[in-house]
This record gives C-alpha cells, sequence and structure tokens, in this order.
C-alpha cells in the first residue's frame, strides 16, 4: 500500500465534531536574507572598471563600492560546471556536470545534468519558504531533455526553481533569441529595438515585483544569468558610439593600464608582472592598419555590450532600492570562467562560421565593418583583447591557468557586510557560494531531498571574511580539469598542466607555482622542486578519483556529434504551429543526403508564410511562399544563401526539397513541384547543425533565416497538413542509398 502523508487532526462523522490539521508552511530563519545571484558569461578578471578596466560599468563598480570584491576567486573553466558548483555547493564533476552540457559522455562525472543527490541552493531554499526565480541562461540540461515532449526533471522548474524565463543552451542570438518560459519555448513577437539583456532583467523585475506583492513577509532568491559577454556581440549602435575610438592603442596598453589600476586598487600585488602573451597573440604594434581596425572595432562592440548590460543591471538595482528589497539582499555578482580566445588572430564578423567553416579574412571583416554588433552581425573579439580581458594573467576560457578560472567576484548585502568598499585577497572557489550563504541564513543543507541521500557540501564558507579582511584562508584543496587541462591548488602552491588534444595524458608537462608569491603564474618552479610537484600530481589524482572526473577525454564538440548520430531521430512529422524544436534537436543533416516534402491544399492566389523554418541567417534553411512561388533559401552564411522557387500551381500541390551529397560537406538540392525538378543548386560547403543560432519552426517563423520573408510569417491562403523531413543514416554509411531512392521518388 502507498504511504499516506498523515493528518494529525481528528476526523468525525461530520465538520462538528471533527478537528482540521494543515501541514506547518515551511518558514526561513528571521532576518534571512533576499538572495540574489548576477551571472556574467565569458567575463574575464579585469573586465570590470572595479577590476582594473577602463570599461565603463558604474552599475557593478557601485556594488563593489558598497560591499566587496574578492581578488582570488576561482571558477571552472567553462560556464556549465561552474553554474552546477554555483547553485549546489559542490564541485561539479561530481555532481555530473565536468564539461559543458552538450558535452555529456554517459560517465558519472558527464552526465549533462545535475544528480538529484546534490540539491540546488533554489531547492534548499524553497524548503525554509524562499520563493525560487530563475532568468536568463540555464544549461545545465542534458541534449537528451531538449525535446518538447520530454522530461523537465533538469529543467529550472524541476530543480527548485517556481519561474524561468531564459534560454537552454550555452550562447544565443540577442536580437533574434531562442526562448522558454517555465517549460515550453516561447514564440516570440516581433519587437522594436528588442534586446534580449533589457528583456531578462524585465523578467527579472517582474517575477521579484510579483513575488513581494503577494508574498513579502517570504524571502526569494532570483538567478539572474545573461548572455552578456559570451559571443556574439550585440549592442546597440548607440552603445558602440560612445566608445569610438578608445582601443585603437591596441592590447598591449591596455593590458599595461589595467595592471596599474590593479596594483593601485590593491587588487593584485605590487611585484604582479604581466603573463607572456599567449601563443598566436601578436604585439599590436605588428598588425597592419587595415587589422587594427577591425580588431578595434570589434573590441569596442565587446566594451559597449558590457556596458550595456552594467545598466540593465542598474535598473534591477534601482527597482529593488525602491521597493525596499536593497538593504537585506545578499547580492552576489561573478563571471563564469574567463575571457574566451574563440576569436583567434584577428575576430570575426560571425564567430559560427569562423569556428565551423573557415577562418574569415580581414578584408571581409572590414567590409562589414559598420555592421558589427548588429543583427546582421555574430561577431567576437580576437584573442589579443581575451588576454587583456584576462590581465594580468595567461590563457583563457577552458584552461586551467589563471586566465581561465581566476573571475571577478562583488558581494553586497548592505545589512551584513559592514566593510564596504574592501578587497578580501582570501583563495575561494565558486563552490563556496551556498556554504557562505546557508551559513550566513543559519540553515544546514539537507541530508535526503526527495528521498535521495545528499553528497556533502564540498565547499568552503567564505563568510569569516566579511568582517576579517586580514584572515587566513579557510580552504585548504581544491582541483580543476576541462577538456584535459588539468590543475590543483593546496594551501597557496598550483601545479597545472596544459594539454594538447590526441596527446598521450601521461606525457603532458605540469608546471608549478606558488600562487601566494606569483599572481600571474609566471615562475615555473617544476624544476626545481620536483618533489612538490610530484606531491600534488599525486594529490590531483586522488581528487579526480574521488569527486568523478575520470575518465580524462579532451573531446569537445566531438562529444555533441557522437551523441547526434546515435540519438536524434532522422525520420520527422513536423505540423504545423507545433512548438519549436530546440536547436540542438532539429533533424541532423550534418554531411548527410536528407529531403523534405510538404503536401500543400487550397492553395489560393495569395498563399503567403513559412511552411518550414530552421535555424537563421547565419547557417540555416526556409521554405516559404509568397506572389505564387514556393521558395527555399540555404544560408550558407550571412553572405551567402543559395535560392530556388518554383511557381506553385493553384489547389493542391506537393513540395519536395532533396539534397544529395556528393562529398565531404558538398552536395546539390533539388526543388520539385509534384514531382517535377524546378530548381538545383550546388553548396560547396555545407555546415554544421551545431554551428545554427535557431530552432525549427512549422507554419510561422521564429528567427530570420532571410529577409525575403520575415518572422513570424503565418500562413495564409494555403493549408499544410504537414512536412516530412528524412535524413540518411550517416555520410559514410548509406549515403549512396538513400540518394538513390531520393532520385526515385
Amino acid at each position: 500500500m502507498p504511504k499516506r502523508e498523515p493528518f494529525h487532526g481528528r476526523i468525525g462523522r461530520t465538520w462538528r465534531e471533527s478537528e482540521p490539521w494543515r501541514p506547518p508552511h515551511a518558514a526561513a530563519p528571521e532576518g534571512a536574507p533576499n538572495v540574489l545571484f548576477i551571472v556574467l558569461d565569458d567575463v574575464g578578471y579585469s573586465d570590470l572598471g572595479c577590476y582594473g578596466s577602463e570599461i565603463e560599468t558604474p552599475r557593478m563598480d557601485a556594488l563593489a563600492h558598497g560591499g566587496l570584491r574578492y581578488s582570488n576567486f576561482h571558477v571552472t573553466a567553462m560556464c556549465s560546471p561552474t553554474r552546477a558548483s554555483l547553485l549546489t555547493g559542490r564541485n561539479a564533476h561530481a555532481v555530473g556536470m565536468g564539461s559543458i552540457a552538450e558535452w555529456s559522455t554517459g560517465f558519472p562525472g558527464y552526465q549533462g545534468r545535475i544528480t538529484p543527490h546534490a540539491a540546488t541552493v533554489a531547492q534548499m531554499l524553497s524548503q525554509a519558504g524562499y520563493g525560487t526565480y530563475a532568468v536568463g541562461k540555464w544549461h545545465l540540461a542534458n541534449m537528451a531533455d531538449y525535446v518538447t515532449g520530454g522530461s523537465r526533471e533538469h529543467w529550472p522548474l524541476g530543480k527548485g526553481f517556481n519561474r524561468w524565463y531564459g534560454f537552454l543552451g550555452g550562447f544565443i542570438d540577442h536580437w533574434n533569441p531562442d526562448l522558454h518560459e517555465d517549460n515550453h519555448p516561447v514564440q516570440r513577437a516581433p519587437r522594436q529595438r528588442y534586446h534580449l539583456t533589457e528583456d531578462l532583467v524585465d523578467h527579472a523585475i517582474e517575477f521579484v515585483r510579483d513575488h513581494v506583492t503577494s508574498t513579502s513577509a517570504r524571502p526569494w532568491l532570483t538567478y539572474l544569468a545573461l548572455g552578456a559577454g559570451h559571443w556574439p556581440l550585440h549592442v546597440p549602435q548607440e552603445w558602440i558610439a560612445r566608445v569610438r575610438g578608445r582601443y585603437d592603442a591596441g592590447w598591449d596598453l591596455v593590458r599595461e593600464q589595467r595592471l596599474q589600476r590593479q596594483k593601485a586598487m590593491g587588487l593584485v600585488p605590487e611585484d604582479t608582472l604581466l603573463a607572456p602573451a599567449n601563443p598566436n597573440v601578436r604585439a599590436w604594434a605588428s598588425l597592419a592598419p587595415q587589422e587594427r581596425a577591425l580588431c578595434a572595432r570589434l573590441q569596442e562592440t565587446y566594451a559597449a555590450f558590457l556596458s550595456h548590460a552594467d545598466a540593465q543591471i542598474g535598473r534591477l538595482v534601482d527597482y529593488l532600492d525602491e521597493a525596499g528589497q536593497l538593504e537585506n539582499t545578499a547580492i552576489v555578482l561573478l563571471s563564469d570562467n574567463g575571457a574566451s580566445g574563440e576569436g583567434g588572430p584577428t575576430g570575426a564578423v560571425n564567430i559560427r562560421r569562423h569556428m565551423t567553416m573557415g577562418p574569415e579574412t580581414v578584408e571581409y571583416g572590414l567590409a562589414r565593418l559598420q555592421q558589427i554588433g548588429s543583427e546582421h552581425s555574430f561577431p567576437h573579439y580576437p584573442m589579443g583583447w581575451a588576454q587583456a580581458s584576462n590581465t594580468p594573467l595567461k590563457w583563457f576560457k577552458k584552461n586551467t591557468h589563471g586566465g581561465g578560472i581566476r573571475a571577478p567576484l562583488v558581494v553586497h548585502w548592505p545589512a551584513r557586510v559592514q566593510c564596504k568598499g574592501e578587497i578580501r585577497h582570501q583563495y575561494h572557489h565558486v563552490s563556496d557560494v551556498v556554504p557562505t550563504l546557508l551559513e550566513a541564513i543559519g540553515m544546514q543543507p539537507p541530508t535526503v531531498h526527495q528521498g535521495f541521500e545528499q553528497m556533502p557540501l564540498h565547499g568552503t564558507s567564505m563568510l569569516y571574511s566579511f568582517e576579517q579582511a586580514d584572515a587566513a584562508t579557510r580552504k585548504e584543496i581544491q582541483h580543476f580539469e576541462m577538456v584535459g587541462d588539468r590543475a590543483i591548488w593546496h594551501r597557496g602552491w598550483k601545479a597545472v598542466a596544459r594539454h594538447r588534444k590526441g596527446d598521450d595524458f601521461d606525457a603532458d608537462r605540469w608546471e608549478l607555482y606558488h600562487l601566494d608569491k606569483d599572481f600571474a603564474e609566471i615562475h615555473d618552479l617544476a624544476e626545481s622542486q620536483p618533489g612538490k610537484v610530484a606531491e600534488l600530481v599525486a594529490l590531483w589524482w586522488q581528487e579526480a578519483e574521488r569527486h568523478g572526473v575520470l575518465p580524462l577525454d579532451d573531446r569537445e564538440v566531438e562529444r555533441s556529434l557522437a551523441w547526434s548520430r546515435r540519438d536524434v531521430q532522422r525520420h520527422f512529422r513536423l505540423q504545423p504551429g507545433m512548438a519549436r524544436l530546440d536547436r540542438q534537436l532539429v533533424p541532423p543533416i550534418n554531411d548527410r543526403s536528407w529531403h523534405l516534402s510538404a503536401p500543400l491544399h487550397d492553395v489560393g492566389p495569395q498563399a503567403q508564410g513559412i511552411l518550414l523554418a530552421c535555424g537563421s541567417r547565419f547557417a540555416g534553411y526556409q521554405l516559404h511562399c509568397a506572389g505564387g512561388k514556393v521558395v527555399f533559401t540555404y544560408a550558407v552564411h550571412e553572405s551567402l544563401a543559395h535560392r530556388l522557387e518554383a511557381k506553385l500551381p493553384r489547389g493542391s500541390a506537393v513540395v519536395e526539397v532533396a539534397f544529395v551529397r556528393s562529398g565531404d560537406r558538398t552536395g546539390q538540392f533539388e526543388l520539385r513541384v509534384d514531382g517535377v525538378p524546378c530548381a538545383a543548386a550546388t553548396v560547396e560547403r555545407t555546415w554544421n547543425v551545431f554551428g545554427m543560432s535557431g530552432g525549427l519552426t512549422c507554419g510561422f517563423g521564429n528567427v530570420p533565416v532571410t529577409d525575403e520573408c520575415l518572422p513570424p510569417a503565418p500562413l495564409a491562403g494555403l493549408r499544410l497538413q504537414h512536412v516530412l523531413v528524412e535524413v540518411a543514416a550517416d555520410s559514410s554509411g548509406d549515403t549512396d542509398d538513400f540518394a538513390a531512392a531520393l532520385r526515385e521518388q
């Protein structure tokens, strides 16, 4: 027999002779604070004004001047693991998030979802009477959980949040985003002057407003995870105009100036030196004038992007102040990892094309200089600016040297933090945030949650540092790993190994730094102290085994592709008006033959609208009707699209598009109406599905693919029954048979 919830009243024959009983409501401890997490994306250690930057971030700086800054705070080298650690108070591999969610492998440390044995802070605080709200980037669900009809156990509402508005994956188009609300995709209506950061802050204000106006006695937790400053760098042009010319002097000078400010602030020791330039970061003076012009504009766009985000954070803080919520709100502001070197030596107007189809030329970028930052760009800065962002540190995001894992941390809590504007130098890690909050609130983490025995918290509370500026660091040890890069910190010493993909892990060279005396990891002591290296490496292996880091794996997007080939369906029957398919779960047409057919009925002279749209103008395809024609567009990137059209007969018709692969990422499209070939085009370079920034819709559009027919473009003057999409099993498997079958249809 299933257990029934106990009833502690008395039940008689009627209500008059009975005593009611209601389970007690969860109540937060007296004086428990509100909690606001603000997570920036790919923002380097020195990018905020309060960390030495020339970028204008007055509202975040004001939080630092009214609270505390931490100079020695560390995260993981990529976003999903940092977020998992932040929300659980445990190490990322131990909770199943050893890399970004898309790169799951099925091993315990790489599930791409948080284990139920590690309750999130939202789950913990909701049991104590908190209202819990998430806004923005999630990136903590396995791709198998993305399907519209799938489980929501690992989405925000399944992890303890009452509401969520945001996006699932690792990056987002800020002009034309694919969004979710609670547990369902949002069909976005186009708006003038829309920007995602503004939209996210609007929703954060809305969630807090609705909470305090309905349950003012209960505290709240809001997790605001912005897309800024992860590529694409999208920001209104007027913000870029404000900083025009600021970066003409180049990244070498900016690094020097930032370090001098950091020393003046007391963030870094006076004897700190700049780490040597990372490989492929050229001296600014060696760049040709046209290269400098492009690189400067890309950094102007990043600076404007971050300043724009700062202004939106300011709107939220102003609202909290006006609503009487600011005084007892613990604001924790951080970045998820170091700045990204993915832009290469000179950056890109379209970073996804740059990364998956081949490097852009400087000439290409200069010809599109005025588009950078707009919805017609998908830009990213050069790696020279990434190193400037990480001043004074070496390496980038994905690396376990300082440039990948040392991050800004600001704590603002007027009711509790009295030493305002001060800097704390104790060594701490993102897993330490939840233990700090629980200690401050006066709560213990649960030992069992929803029937699952809970692993202990791995973090060390930082609460002691709030009032004790000179207190010794209480943390003892912290390990790191990201796609083969490894590091361990123990009592002031750090051993770190940079791994090159494909190499033998045992052949990696471990470096040794005494971080207490070498902030920027410049003086490698490995040769002079081999015993210390051996001690720390042995300690790393112990921690790795203990926390689920093994097996080591240096694959990156290959993990996603392997999952796609194995688990994503290849036969789709799509219906008009259906919920948007996430970009990770669209038909897997990567370098394969494929075919779509759309039976149309009641076709009139004014037939129009989008039959099927997938991706965006940066990589996507669309089938639409307009002007008595059916048009198929395959957008290779923002400046190259193949367009096929055919006359559309009245009444009924079957429209087909077939792609027959002819070689490595090449092939031919054919558009047919009622079985008759009408147009064809040869594509010399197809794109990868994982390069797309938009999902799939049927019967309407969500993200622009071609300006010829913009979303939402609902169907009118015809009736669409369905769209069938079939994809060959593999580019090297049954492709020839599949192509032959298509030719016979």
